[in-house]
């Protein structure tokens, strides 16, 4: 009997908005997807948790910080087609700031901006479903 393995990436997304209505997005700065709008997130470090890694991710890329305890688990996304680098499982989070706070974009993006909800630009990846989960749960 032969048995196949599949190698597959953990990840972690943050869906930051703001009580006025906005998402706060970075523009992708490397591969896949260079140049393309997501939301924040990525590789669960050795040793850390998924909410750990999304805070983590949420500072390196925006500047926004914030203790993982208050990221609230919107659901995992796991469908083997999501990510054209492979099989990756991403758990996402959300957060909700006040209008106003600051982000920079840093560490691997390219830039970061506030987007009102109701006018948003294509998004990389699957990030556009775990957006609208995340705004039909806090509802």
């Amino acid at each position: 009997m032969s048995e196949t393995f599949e190698t597959i990436r953990y990840t972690a997304d943050a869906v930051v908005t703001t009580t006025d209505g906005h998402v706060l997005l970075i523009k992708r700065g490397y591969e896949p997807h260079l140049g393309q709008w997501a939301l924040p997130g990525g590789h669960v470090d050795p040793g850390e948790t998924s909410r750990a890694a999304a805070a983590r991710e949420l500072a390196e890329e925006a500047g926004v910080y914030a203790a993982p305890e208050e990221l609230a688990q919107v659901g995992v996304w796991d469908q083997p087609d999501r990510d054209p680098r492979g099989r990756y499982v991403t758990v996402a989070y959300h957060l909700t700031v006040l209008p106003g706070t600051e982000i920079e974009a840093r560490d691997d993006a390219a830039d970061a901006r506030w987007w009102p909800l109701t006018a948003l630009p294509p998004l990389a990846f699957d990030h556009a479903e775990i957006l609208r989960t995340a705004m039909e749960s806090a509802s």
